[in-house]
């Protein structure tokens, strides 16, 4: 029997906090066990001009690491020139980030994929619009959420009320992974244990800091988080 994976959309406790990075990880993960992975980011602020259009470092990271080719605005529908608040940069782009067409293509995307990841913007209860965020776009595309924790000072604050405010939203959550973004982090392994006490979603890998170099490995889940990875999106 062949493997199955479900799509996963994959949020933070705050920008900066590694989702391209575990976002990719997943992907690389699920095509070592056979399956046909895509990324998509569908709205990304911080983009730069490059062959006559705008385009986003983590969207292009997402696109270069996808089983198949995609075009770029397959992968990322919504990209906005400065690094603001997806709601403020599209208003003063003159556009409003549309639900449907968001929708439409991911629809799209699963129809010639295995699973896709992914990626939000920002934390859980960014605005995309004047009246949705990013908590509604997980559930517009009725998708089962991974929780990236940022190890740094006030994540312990971050980590529970996104916990909350994702229970709030009515998501399910197939567990959380925490990333050490900081080098120099005081009581890390504390901080961990206090969370594995706090969420009662199942820790699916910790991830030491990585310098530039390290980011771009091919594979940085440890090896015990491998199997409960896998377990979590195919299960």
């Amino acid at each position: 029997m062949s493997l199955k994976a479900r799509s996963v959309f994959v949020t933070g406790t705050d920008t900066g906090v590694g989702k391209t990075i575990v976002s990719v990880a997943l992907m690389r993960l699920l095509q070592s066990a056979g399956l046909k992975v895509v990324g998509m980011k569908p709205v990304a602020t911080g983009a730069c001009w490059q062959d006559g259009r705008l385009v986003n470092d983590d969207a292009l990271l997402l696109q270069a690491s996808a089983s198949i080719r995609l075009d770029y605005n397959q992968v990322n529908p919504f990209v906005f020139e400065p690094p603001v608040a997806p709601h403020i940069a599209a208003k003063k782009a003159g556009q409003e980030i549309d639900f449907r067409h968001l929708c439409r293509v991911y629809e799209e995307l699963a129809e010639v994929a295995d699973c896709v990841v992914v990626e939000g913007v920002g934390g859980w209860e960014v605005p995309l619009n004047e009246g949705q965020r990013v908590a509604d776009l997980a559930r517009a595309l009725n998708l089962p959420v991974l929780l990236v924790v940022g190890l740094r000072l006030g994540c312990l604050n971050h980590a529970l009320l996104t916990q909350r405010a994702i229970k709030n939203s009515g998501v399910s959550c197939l567990g959380w992974i925490v990333n050490q973004i900081e080098r120099d982090f005081l009581f890390s392994a504390e901080n961990i244990e206090t969370l594995e006490n706090s969420l009662n979603w199942p820790l699916l890998a910790a991830l030491p800091f990585y310098d530039e170099r390290g980011r771009k490995a091919q594979n940085i889940f440890p090896i015990w988080a491998k199997d409960k990875i896998l377990h979590a999106l195919c299960s």
